[in-house]
């Protein structure tokens, strides 16, 4: 790192869509930071996959990188394709919920189980932001939305557990509160192979804050923050307690093969068998 962080040096000069106070601009700019500090002065070396929904617009159209924007939940697939073929580029999804564990759910199990070599980031808002504020698989119980106007009758999906469950190697959860921390765990998260998750709990005050009764964006930072606990903590805590809380930290750091060298050993010995 040679240079002061300029977030516009990895920027498109256009506008962006996002809502004031969205917590999309905190989630940018930490990745671009970490980036920086990591001593990419460019994203030539990144290859950016996306699905539908707002958190998809954070790399496309907006990084100055090479980028795909996939349809709604196949960001995970589109970038199986972009590692098997360039193992050699860092390759990065980013996602909504819905996006990633709602329709896009059995790519994200199977990219963990398979230990695809790529890093997801998930932007949790808490529900169906861009189409109309409807309940998604990681609201949480007895929250209101558009189409549970009565409060939602479903448990939540805990996505940074399911991913440990099912094979990550690395898995993570912050909130926008904890610019920091999330900073330095993506950027741990990128010097390491294997399926990466980091689990991005963000402000949506437009279709999720001012329904939940919200005055502000500054009132749903405080809830994050007095409601975030550690792992430690949570172990300490009931089911009751532990559906009101956040629960914070690095859940999984392994090492596992991963499915894009299990591929070329594979092949590689399937020519040997071949020549003889």
């Amino acid at each position: 790192m040679t240079q002061p962080f300029l977030i516009r040096k990895y920027l498109r000069d256009i506008e962006m869509p996002f809502c004031a106070g969205c917590g999309i601009f905190t989630i940018m700019n930490t990745f671009l930071r970490a980036i920086h500090e990591l001593g990419h002065e460019d994203l030539s070396k990144f290859v950016f996959c996306s699905g539908i929904g707002c958190s998809a617009w954070i790399p496309s159209p907006h990084f100055i990188a090479d980028s795909i924007h996939t349809p709604h939940g196949r960001s995970i697939p589109v970038a199986t394709g972009v590692k098997l073929l360039r193992p050699d580029i860092n390759v990065v999804v980013f996602g909504g919920d819905g996006d990633i564990v709602g329709i896009g759910l059995s790519h994200f199990i199977h990219a963990a189980r398979r230990n695809l070599d790529i890093l997801a980031i998930m932007v949790n808002n808490m529900v169906y932001g861009m189409t109309g504020g409807q309940v998604a698989p990681t609201t949480p119980f007895k929250i209101k939305t558009t189409t549970t106007p009565y409060g939602s009758f479903e448990q939540p999906l805990d996505a940074a557990r399911l991913a440990v469950t099912a094979g990550a190697c690395y898995v993570s959860r912050w909130t926008t509160i904890h610019q920091n921390e999330l900073r330095e765990s993506i950027k741990k998260a990128m010097k390491i192979k294997g399926f990466r998750f980091i689990e991005a709990v963000s402000q949506c005050p437009t279709a999720f804050g001012r329904r939940v009764g919200f005055k502000d964006v500054g009132e749903m930072l405080k809830w994050f923050k007095e409601n975030s606990v550690s792992i430690k903590q949570a172990e300490k805590l009931d089911e009751d307690e532990l559906a009101k809380k956040i629960v914070v930290g690095e859940f999984i750091q392994r090492q596992r093969p991963t499915f894009v060298d299990n591929v070329y050993k594979t092949i590689e010995e399937a020519q040997k068998i071949d020549e003889n």
